[in-house]
């Protein structure tokens, strides 16, 4: 498969985007949580590109191999705090909302609630829905795996 697109994506793009990571680096949350999040919702889209990134960044944060080969089955392991379970399972119900998936339930939110403070949760949202756009943006362009940007 080949990209659709290179070159330099427009400045006023990358202003904007700046200023979302800026707005979810405000939120306070682990940039380690944030790279489980990012990872989650890229491997629910299958976007190699995001993954490849999720996992780069999460391992500069200092993020160990065990959990970022174990976030595809959070459920089953026992690598996972209950924080870190809350917000996976938010990017889950928030990621799968196509084709009559029911989304994020109150049960998701209330233990999401549980764990996080608004503004966190504000940081978290706005990862997942960053990422889900950057999954869709890569799908488009068929942008290819082995790049961090």
């Amino acid at each position: 498969m080949e990209a659709r697109m290179t070159g330099t994506p427009n400045p006023d793009l990358m202003i904007a985007i700046k200023h979302l990571y800026k707005a979810i680096g405000a939120g306070g949350v682990d940039q380690r949580l944030l790279s489980l999040v990012h990872l989650r919702a890229s491997q629910i889209n299958s976007c190699a590109p995001c993954v490849y990134a999720s996992v780069a960044g999460a391992k500069k944060a200092g993020e160990t191999d065990e959990r970022l080969h174990s976030v595809v089955a959070w459920r089953e392991t026992p690598f996972f705090t209950d924080e870190e379970r809350a917000a996976l399972s938010l990017t889950e119900a928030a990621t799968r909302i196509q084709d009559g998936a029911p989304g994020v339930t109150d049960a998701i939110w209330d233990e999401a609630a549980d764990h996080f403070t608004k503004e966190e949760l504000n940081a978290i949202i706005l990862e997942i829905a960053l990422t889900n756009f950057f999954n869709r943006v890569n799908h488009t362009i068929r942008e290819q795996a082995g790049r961090t940007w």
